[in-house]
């Protein structure tokens, strides 16, 4: 059976670290992210089983951050907050965290509040929530395999990541410019064309006798996802 992952975020490298230390200890397959834009990036295109989220971060805070994972998923989320800050807590439990734990902690007491919100929440039973099953295609976002009527698509990894952040979010129209930011970061500095070229490569690559249309244009906006007939 495939390891549990966590997603570890927080801004401070030595903080990171030693979480990853403990939790690669235990077993579990451990990614970072050091601010909340990235932080989203990799929910909406990679399965994670557990998110490890601080609140103090740079371009967005982590109780913004769980407010928006909670939109699309209940992935089990613990928030890492400023020992005497309360209002972080109640805002973090109110949006949807499971669980928080106060700085400077115990990295073992953090393994097993883990391993305790893991256990309440059945995590290890819906490890299927990592494949997105559409009609006429599926997406691993483990194995980062696509496959249309039962044949694999060789993406490369930013086709797989704007497809990925779309399929994620199926009742969400994005903006050229939030795609860039989404999966080209925000201190890319290339043309929203560049997700103009990347949409039309996906079309080509992912249409197949029989197919439905997977990407959606929405005049005046930009992209969804959508499966039509």
């Amino acid at each position: 059976m495939n390891p549990l992952r966590v997603l570890v975020v927080d801004d401070e490298d030595k903080i990171r670290q030693v979480i990853g230390i403990y939790l690669s200890n235990e077993g579990y397959e451990v990614g970072e992210a050091v601010d909340g834009e990235e932080a989203l990036r990799k929910f909406l295109t990679e399965a994670w089983d557990l998110i490890v989220l601080d609140v103090m971060m740079p371009k967005l805070d982590g109780v913004t951050v769980c407010q928006e994972i909670r939109k699309v998923s209940k992935v089990p989320i613990i928030m890492l907050t400023a020992k005497n800050d309360e209002v972080d807590r109640i805002l973090g439990l109110e949006f949807g965290a499971d669980d928080y734990m106060g700085k400077p902690f115990s990295p073992r007491e953090l393994v097993a509040r883990i391993k305790a919100v893991l256990r309440r929440t059945g995590t290890r039973e819906k490890k299927e929530e990592h494949l997105l099953k559409f009609p006429g295609m599926s997406i691993d976002l483990i194995s980062r395999e696509v496959r249309v009527k039962e044949k694999s698509i060789t993406l490369t990894p930013k086709e797989f990541e704007l497809l990925a952040l779309l399929a994620r979010s199926t009742s969400r129209s994005y903006s050229r410019e939030q795609l860039l930011e989404e999966v080209w970061g925000f201190d890319y500095y290339g043309d929203v064309r560049t997700v103009d070229t990347h949409v039309n490569r996906l079309r080509d690559k992912l249409r197949a006798d029989g197919a439905p249309s997977y990407i959606k244009t929405v005049w005046g906006v930009g992209y969804k996802f959508e499966v039509e007939s």
